[in-house]
């Protein structure tokens, strides 16, 4: 399973407009229902994003949704920074992941 964690603060004036194109790649993950993939954002702060993917192997990756690619578009003139990106280990979880863990 791949799994990325991807971190960044957005201009003051573009939050809500990266909110916005954030919901429209829930509603559309809503509406395919794609097998072995699980997606997390957090907002917190002034502006700032927390995106967790999950990915089975032979699942649909996020860039393959059409509203994914809409949110990607103009991206870096949202972002104060380039994202921070990791692909992260799980060390310990409760009730977080579909095995119960």
């Amino acid at each position: 399973m791949k799994q990325i964690l991807v971190l960044y603060d957005t201009k003051p004036d573009h939050s809500e407009e990266n909110a916005r194109l954030i919901g429209g790649v829930f509603d559309e993950l809503r509406a395919k229902a794609p097998d072995g993939l699980r997606y997390l954002v957090l907002r917190y702060g002034a502006g700032r994003f927390l995106h967790f993917a999950q990915q089975q192997d032979n699942a649909p990756s996020l860039p393959d949704f059409a509203s994914f690619r809409l949110f990607q578009k103009g991206v870096s003139e949202r972002w104060v920074a380039r994202p921070e990106v990791n692909e992260p280990i799980i060390v310990g979880s409760y009730g977080m992941t579909p095995d119960g863990a």
